[in-house]
């Protein structure tokens, strides 16, 4: 209800279908008419039409439009036409295929999405690959990381929305025990907690841990702990606390500096524009002053190309 993108009364599927059809027929190709179909179409209205596409045509929409279009515009496009599990699935074996791992798609994921949807990403991946999503990960990664990439991959975390007070104040007092109290740290019990204790629970115990330290559990875990397990344990702390601020952390990373990471750009834009994207911008202008929607017309070189209009057409 968050979305920027609604479904269209009045959906004619089939013609849709046929409007793409003409838009990529012969010479050239009408990214208008490809941008303005799909840009105001929901998800489940785009199924729609890629049943409409093929049933016309004897192909598939998403191998038409990779004929058809190329580089990030391409990549965006196909994003839009596939279904959020399986477009979730395709990042993950993206992010492990060959021979390093893209450690920080994984964290992004396994992080913001709920137990409903890793469960629809993980069926998607065993359709997608026949095997289980855990047990590829478990290849993947390693260490404590991979305890707590692990466990949230399960998709098991506690749903409870009732909050227990006391209960917070002593997985509060657990971690302060297990960090800053002592010397060294006991990850173990960071990655218990964080992992499986409900939302609503763990907003009440960051608000308990900072009356009984002073401190932040960021703070807490940015200096007790490092690498890869700091990142997914902080990018948790950050979703419990507000998911559209840690996406609006991640756009604003994603086109900062020289380059834009449009690969960030475009998994952001298309899996939270049904959801929260309306949040996101609102938290991207508290934090940086500027709009989303500007931050993304800025970058002149990708504006003056399909991807940067499609882009702008996701965020109005």
């Amino acid at each position: 209800e968050r979305g920027t993108i609604k479904p269209i009364p009045n959906f004619n599927a089939g013609g849709d279908a046929k409007a793409l059809k003409k838009a990529m027929k012969g010479l050239g190709t009408d990214e208008k008419t490809l941008i303005d179909v799909l840009t105001h179409r929901s998800s489940a209205q785009r199924q729609l039409i890629c049943e409409a596409y093929q049933k016309d045509t004897g192909k598939t929409l998403v191998k038409d439009l990779e004929g058809e279009t190329s580089g990030n515009f391409e990549e965006l496009l196909v994003a839009l036409v596939t279904p959020p599990a399986a477009f979730d699935c395709r990042e993950v074996i993206q992010a492990t295929k060959g021979a390093g791992t893209t450690e920080s798609v994984l964290i992004e994921i396994f992080a913001s999405r709920s137990n409903e949807q890793i469960k629809a990403l993980s069926d998607a991946y065993f359709n997608e690959t026949k095997k289980k999503l855990t047990e590829d990960l478990k290849g993947e990664v390693s260490g404590d990381f991979s305890k707590a990439l692990l466990l949230l991959a399960e998709g098991k975390r506690a749903t409870d929305t009732t909050v227990n007070t006391e209960k917070a104040k002593e997985d509060a007092k657990t971690l302060y025990n297990a960090g800053e109290k002592k010397f060294g740290t006991d990850e173990s019990k960071f990655i218990e907690i964080l992992c499986q204790s409900s939302i609503p629970q763990l907003r009440q115990t960051l608000v308990e841990y900072k009356n009984i330290s002073g401190k932040t559990l960021q703070q807490t875990i940015e200096g007790e702990m490092s690498g890869k397990l700091e990142e997914l344990l902080v990018a948790i702390v950050k979703c419990v606390k507000s998911v559209p601020a840690y996406f609006a952390e991640r756009l604003y990373v994603s086109m900062k500096g020289g380059g834009t990471d449009e690969q960030t750009l475009t998994r952001i834009m298309v899996s939270r524009s049904e959801i929260d994207l309306l949040d996101i911008r609102t938290e991207f202008k508290k934090l940086y002053k500027y709009s989303l929607h500007s931050a993304i017309k800025v970058r002149n070189y990708s504006y003056q190309s399909g991807f940067g209009t499609l882009v702008l057409k996701q965020n109005i």
